[in-house]
């Protein structure tokens, strides 16, 4: 799967059912070139957008549960 296909995928968190959006980047290991995690936007601040800023939520690989035709499901520790 290229960076392309998954860049097409919406982002769901099982246990909220909520949408994190789609994938804007991947975070890969140097040495082995194994990805470590994938990225979806973050929560927009005004005060990025002036700056040119862009933020994301970095996801490990570990939390996804399975990447399906249409949707990525991942499984985020709860925030309290």
């Amino acid at each position: 799967m290229s960076l392309s296909e998954l860049r097409t995928k919406n982002v769901v968190n099982v246990p909220d059912g909520r949408m994190l959006g789609r994938v804007i980047d991947l975070e890969f290991c140097a040495q082995d070139g194994r990805v470590d995690a994938i990225v979806v936007p973050g929560p927009f601040h005004i005060g990025n957008a002036i700056k040119g800023e862009r933020t994301g939520i970095v996801i490990p690989w570990s939390f996804i549960q399975r990447i399906g035709d249409d949707v990525v499901l991942v499984c985020l520790p709860c925030e309290e």
